[in-house]
């Protein structure tokens, strides 16, 4: 049996939806990518959707709608994809990590305040995995401290912290690329509900034009084709079962799963399980137990094997060669992923336990 980390399913109708745009003639930024953005952001209860052309490209508008730039700080996870990180150096700011909770897996909030700065303007909690961070704790922390809260939500489609979803609020990046929970083939998304930073989007994301040929900012080609917003329209209306489906598969694993520390999630916070990662015992060799199950056909992942801040870029870079965050080191020698995609069959499911309790 074969069962890959991730399948993404690209049907009919999401075919003939690029079809339609091809006939069209309209093949940039157009009419679609205006729906997509408006029922993006209705699903999401936020005001404003603006497109783009990639997660990185949502999260670096996000940032850069708010003037952050060099001298200024903007505190993060280091267990986290890559981009977070690049996002805050791209305009010039610099990234402060800060730990986890061992938990969520999700920034600390008490590890985030504790790294406040004078030089502090942002902080930009990543919904790892699917699970909203302690968003409450952070909005709060802003508003002391007088800073910008950020999102990256680029897994984190459609979660919510007692129906209130992620979007809503502070300024934040979604992602689709193929392997989430909805694609547009590649492309992002920035939600906010402040009409100021959604007009600086709109015009960071198309060379800083409001009007055309009058540039009243430095913008960027960040731009959504119509086909790839024509394919998120149909996906968007997919979303809600898949994400069902994804938690159903979940709950049979936290049922079932013996061996390994499975997902914990946050009392009112609804998990959406764009990664299903699970943690082996203190003694437990991660790595070896991931190549057993790979060589067994199950498709587990490292998300991820080394924190950003110890990334060689950042060694390099200097100030981060003496950082330690004890929990986010742990946590990167001991999680890996399971497939958790809606198309899983049972007995692919029934595979995937047998397999893991055999191997821890």
């Amino acid at each position: 049996m074969q069962i890959p980390i991730a399948k993404p399913f690209i049907g009919e109708e999401e075919k003939q939806a690029v079809v339609q745009v091809l006939s069209s003639g309209q093949l940039s930024q157009g009419p679609k990518v205006a729906e997509f953005e408006s029922a993006f952001a209705a699903q999401h209860g936020a005001k404003h959707g603006i497109a783009t052309s990639n997660g990185t490209t949502a999260l670096m508008a996000a940032i850069m709608a708010h003037d952050i730039g060099p001298g200024d700080e903007v505190i993060i996870p280091s267990f986290s994809f890559f981009a977070t990180a690049s996002c805050v150096l791209s305009t010039g700011a610099r990234p402060v990590f800060a730990d986890i909770d061992p938990a969520t897996f999700n920034l600390s909030p008490e590890a985030a305040e504790a790294a406040i700065t004078p030089k502090t303007k942002a902080i930009m909690p990543v919904h790892l995995y699917g699970q909203p961070a302690d968003m409450p704790r952070f909005e709060a922390i802003c508003k002391k401290h007088g800073l910008v809260l950020l999102e990256d939500a680029a897994q984190a489609h459609l979660s919510h912290i007692n129906g209130r979803h992620v979007g809503t609020w502070g300024t934040t990046g979604f992602s689709f690329y193929p392997t989430k929970n909805m694609t547009t083939t590649e492309g992002g998304m920035v939600l906010t509900n402040d009409d100021e930073t959604a007009r600086k989007l709109r015009m960071i994301r198309a060379q800083g034009m409001n009007t055309q040929y009058y540039h009243e900012v430095v913008g960027y080609n960040f731009r959504m084709t119509d086909m790839a917003a024509a394919v998120g329209l149909v996906q968007l209306g997919r979303l809600p079962e898949w994400t069902a489906k994804r938690q159903a598969n979940a709950a049979y694993f936290d049922e079932l799963l013996t061996s390994v520390r499975t997902p914990y999630t946050k009392p009112g916070h609804t998990h959406v399980y764009h990664q299903y990662t699970v943690r082996v015992p203190d003694g437990v060799d991660r790595d070896a137990v991931a190549k057993r199950l790979n060589e067994r056909g199950i498709g587990v992942r490292v998300y991820y094997p080394l924190p950003i801040h110890r990334q060689p870029v950042f060694q390099q870079m200097g100030g981060y060669e003496n950082l330690h965050l004890p929990e986010t080191e742990k946590a990167t020698a001991q999680v890996f992923s399971l497939p958790i995609y809606p198309a899983l069959t049972e007995e692919e499911r029934d595979y995937i336990v047998q397999e893991i309790n055999a191997a821890c």
